[in-house]
This record gives C-alpha cells, sequence and structure tokens, in this order.
C-alpha cells in the first residue's frame, strides 16, 4: 500500500525567505494588529486587535520601541518556563521587575502575582522560571516597564524538540524528549525525520530531511543546503527544528539550531583537561571541587546548570575573577544529564583533548601525588586509547551532621570498602557520532578503545553519603534520564538509590554513622598538606575558621 501520510511541500528556503519578507512589506500593519489571547490551560489563539491599536504616531515623534513578548513557555511538574523575547539592544529585565501572575478560569479567586523562582539568560531569549503554584492556576507575566503579557503557546516537558546544534559536519542535531528510546542503543531511524521552518504548525512552509541516526535522545539529521546557506542562521535565528514521527506527528519544539564554528587554529586543543558536570543547587560546593581539580590538572570546567535557585551565577563570577576558567550554561531540561553531557562534548571537543564527567561530589584522586598531566600525558601521543575509566568509592556522613567546614575532602572519612561502578576521561574527538553515552561513559568510534585506570593511580573519590541536610536534596528529582526520581515506588532496589531509605526523604537515627566500613584519609591528607595557609590554617575555599 502507498505511503498516504501528507508531507510538506519543499520550498527552496530562500525563494521562502524572499516571498516571506514581500508578503510580511505589503500586509504589516496586519501583524501589528493581533495580539495573543489564553482561551484556558495553555492553549492560545490568535485575535484581531485593530480597533485598539498597539502604538500611535504623530508628526514628528518617533515610534515606540517594539515591545517585549512571551515567545513560548513550557511546563515542568512544579515549575514552568515562559521565554521572553526583547527587540534588538533591549536591555534585560531583572528579577525584581518581573513578577508571575496566576489567574483562575472559571473561578471566583483573585489574580495572585509572586517573584518568579529565578530568571536566567537564554539565546535570543530571557528565561523566566514560575513556580506552578498555586495548583489550578494559568501563569503569565508582568513586568513594572511592560505591564501584562498575555501566555504564548504552551508545550509540556516529556514530548518536546529542546535543543539543536548544526554540527561541523553539517549535521543538525536535535535534542528530544517524549521518544522514549533504550539506552545505550541505535534506534531504527525510518520511522522518523527531521522538520525545519518558522512556524511548525504550517506544514506547507516545512522543510524535511532524513535522519541519519537516532540514539537516546539525540537525532542526527541531514541539514538542508538552503538551511545552512539561510541569511536568518546565527543571531536573532527564528528559525526551529524538529522531529516527525510516523502516526504520532511533529514533536512541539523551542529548539533552534546553534552553529558549531570550525575554531581558530590558536585556539584548537590548547586544554590537556577540561570537566564536564551537570548540577542544581550545589553552588556552595563548587569553589573546593574547582579548586581542587584547578591543582591537579584540570584547566576548564563547563557547568551545565539545571535549574538552580542559589545564586550559582555569582559563585561563577568569583571563580572567574579568580582566573578559573569556568562557564555557566543554562541547561533548564530535567531528566536529560545523558543528552547535557553529550551537548558539552560537542562544546568541548575543539579546545580540550581531554574531558572528564563527574559530579560536583565526586573528586578525581591520585593516591601517589602525581598530576593529570602526568597520567594523560603518554596517552595523548598516538593511540587508540580514548577513554580511561576510574573506579568509584562511596563515602558517608563519616559521624558527622553538620556540613564539615574546611570541605568534604577533608570532612568525610570513612567509606565503603567495594568500589561501584566508574566514571570516565575521554577524548571527545574520538566519540561514536551518535553521542550515545550512560553517564559513566561514552560509546567510541571504530578503531578507539577504553582503558581501566589502575585504582592505586587515579579514582574517585564519590561523597555520595553526605550530612543529611545535604544527601536529602537527591530526592527532589534525578537528573538522568533513564534513572526514576527516588520518590516512585520504580527500581527500587537500584544501585543509585541509598540502601533501605525507600522512597521518603525521613531522616534515619543512625544516618551519620551509616556507610562507613573502612577509614581513608588519603585524599584529605593531600588537601591539608597541599592547600592549608600557613598563617591562617584556613583552606581557600572556606568562609569561616574550623570551629573544632
Amino acid at each position: 500500500m502507498k505511503d498516504r501520510r501528507k508531507r510538506g511541500v519543499l520550498i527552496p528556503w530562500n525563494v521562502f525567505f524572499w516571498c516571506t519578507l514581500i508578503v510580511v512589506f505589503l500586509s504589516g500593519f496586519t501583524f501589528s494588529t493581533l495580539r495573543l489571547v489564553s482561551t484556558g490551560g495553555f492553549h492560545p489563539k490568535l485575535v484581531s486587535s485593530w480597533r485598539n491599536p498597539a502604538m500611535e504616531i504623530t508628526s514628528g515623534e518617533s515610534p515606540p520601541t517594539p515591545a517585549i513578548s512571551v515567545g513560548e513557555s513550557v511546563v515542568f511538574p512544579d515549575q514552568a518556563l515562559v521565554f521572553l523575547k526583547y527587540p534588538p539592544s533591549t536591555p534585560l529585565l531583572t528579577k525584581d521587575d518581573i513578577k508571575c501572575v496566576y489567574s483562575f478560569p472559571n473561578s471566583s479567586h483573585a489574580e495572585q502575582k509572586l517573584p518568579p523562582v529565578a530568571t536566567d539568560e537564554y539565546p535570543d531569549h530571557q528565561i523566566v522560571r514560575c513556580s506552578l503554584q498555586p495548583r489550578g492556576s494559568l501563569v503569565a507575566v508582568s513586568s513594572k516597564s511592560t505591564g501584562y503579557l498575555p501566555v504564548g503557546p504552551s508545550h509540556h516537558w516529556n514530548w518536546l524538540a529542546y535543543e539543536a546544534v548544526i554540527d561541523r559536519d553539517n549535521t543538525t542535531l536535535v535534542f528530544v524528549k517524549g521518544l522514549n528510546l533504550r539506552s545505550g542503543r541505535v534506534s531504527n531511524s525510518s520511522r522518523f525525520e527531521c522538520v525545519y521552518g518558522w512556524d511548525l504548525s504550517k506544514p506547507k512552509f516545512l522543510l524535511t530531511s532524513d535522519v541519519v541516526s537516532i540514539a537516546q535522545e539525540i537525532v542526527r539529521c541531514k541539514t538542508p543546503l538552503s538551511i545552512l546557506n539561510s541569511p536568518e542562521r546565527g543571531v536573532n535565528n527564528t528559525m526551529k527544528v524538529s522531529v516527525r514521527v510516523v502516526r504520532r506527528g511533529i514533536l512541539p519544539s523551542v529548539a533552534r539550531p546553534e552553529h558549531l564554528l570550525e575554531p581558530a587554529p590558536s585556539t584548537r586543543r590548547r586544554h590537556e583537561m577540561c570537566i564536564c558536570t551537570m548540577l542544581r543547587n550545589q553552588a556552595r560546593f563548587l569553589r573546593e571541587w574547582v579548586m581542587y581539580h584547578s591543582r591537579i590538572g584540570v584547566q576548564r570546567w563547563f557547568i551545565y546548570d539545571n535549574n538552580s535557585d542559589d545564586n550559582i551565577d555569582n559563585v561563577v563570577e568569583s571563580l572567574v575573577n579568580g582566573k578559573f576558567n569556568v562557564s555557566r550554561h543554562v541547561w533548564p531540561w530535567i531528566k536529560t544529564q545523558e543528552a547535557g553531557f553529550a551537548h558539552c562534548a560537542l562544546r568541548a571537543r575543539d579546545s580540550c583533548e581531554w574531558v572528564g564527567f563527574i559530579d560536583v561530589d565526586e573528586f578525581i584522586h591520585l593516591p601517589t601525588d602525581l598530576s593529570l598531566h602526568d597520567v594523560l600525558g603518554n596517552r595523548s601521543r598516538p593511540s587508540n586509547v580514548a577513554e580511561l575509566r576510574m573506579s568509584c568509592y562511596n563515602f558517608g556522613p563519616s559521624g558527622l551532621k553538620r556540613v564539615p567546614v574546611k570541605g568534604v575532602t577533608v570532612g568525610y572519612t570513612c567509606r565503603l570498602i567495594a568500589r561501584e561502578r566508574h566514571k570516565s576521561v575521554v577524548r571527545p574527538e574520538a566519540l561514536n557520532s551518535t553521542l550515545i553515552n550512560v553517564v559513566h561513559h561514552f560509546h567510541l568510534r571504530d578503531g578507539f578503545a577504553y582503558e581501566n585506570a589502575d585504582r592505586n593511580v587515579l579514582l574517585i573519590n564519590h561523597y555520595k553519603y553526605q550530612v543529611w541536610e545535604v544527601f536529602k536534596e537527591k530526592f527532589y528529582r534525578r537528573v538522568a534520564t533513564y534513572v526514576s526520581d527516588w520518590q516512585e515506588e520504580k527500581n527500587v532496589g537500584s544501585k543509585d538509590r541509598a540502601p533501605g531509605l525507600g522512597t521518603r526523604a525521613a531522616e534515619p537515627g543512625d544516618w551519620s554513622s551509616r556507610f562507613c566500613e573502612v577509614t581513608d584519609t588519603s585524599l584529605r591528607d593531600r588537601v591539608l598538606r597541599t592547600f592549608t595557609n600557613p598563617n591562617t590554617g584556613m583552606l581557600p575555599w572556606q568562609d569561616q575558621p574550623d570551629e573544632q
């Protein structure tokens, strides 16, 4: 039987672009008389407001600056991300200028205004994060300068194309939620195709392209030449990309392709060792983690911030001012650690010879006092070794009930005997084009292999079970895609969970003495010997002297 699916008409992009400009020029007044109106839920419609023109120009006056507007929003279980669009050169509103507005359709409840959880800069947009409380309300945004901004189109977080990059081979990588593909495997691409356009709800004006590969949450597509040559590519790009699934339709999208340019020859591979991490509300531990790893040879840090609200940007700024090469990348997408690590690998590939993928509670330890340069130097020569797998040892609260003043490396000294899993340092240039990873390691291209690091030379101290005040944060949400949140009655026996805790964040009476089978002060001793200020007795990341 012939395939009866309706397919978009393939119009050369340059023709479409210039035709659209002509249409806009001839009917521009029509576009200026449309506004978004919420029809209940998050499903807006466009209605005419020509009887109430948005602006009035009198002789001799300059037209006012175009208004800030709501582009769209994404709904998470506990927050809504509202994307604000700004005219060129318009300064961003501050958090104090913005209010999240909650209305109650079909209810007598009065409208409520609350401060946003946070605001963040995002490519060509500003993200406003609004709590979904109170329940049953619709969320909009207002500010002192703009007034009320109507709700734009809204999407759900788990059925969405959320990020996209055009790789240096000119293929497009689309990061998606909702396909529910198996972990660690390449999937059949015949059921999928990529679509490009300014408005994905208008199939007649979409460009389509074949899928090269699809695995986990990453779809690699052939990029049409008209897209690569589009004058819209780059600054203020409004073109979106998404994925069409057979019998399920096109995923909603907030993904606008970012082009990964070839690096200048002078910047290529200038860092021998870099680190990628994803975190949420770990700012108070970041200084110790960066400063320690800098001493053993890490030169560059990529911080993927997964909806923190603990002023992490101030901590990153202080580290940058201290000459640490740290960058914060806003990554609001939940349950996407594997995809975030793949995205980071692409960003790090052209400037980093090796990249480690570890968490902020994980510290690379060299028991013989070597540096990472000593360990990686021999493997940077022509070699097929492209991944070093490091054993992880899990530390417990070590008898503590408060966060240790001198930091985790000094405070926690008791661990479990058995090693658990591993974390990896990889050469990003050698990664498989599918970018498959299962958090602990990536798939490599043919011809490359991994090596298990000698644990007497290179390992990971994982301060997994810290004092309860810190540990309970893990119950909020797990960042990995294929790991169940701890409040759910799923995979209760998984090694990812803390043994014996179940699904409730209730502190056991003996928590401080758990997970303690052997005393291990090796890293503590090195830190105290290397970092202690002889005059003050303090470590560089300490805010106050030790109270003990």
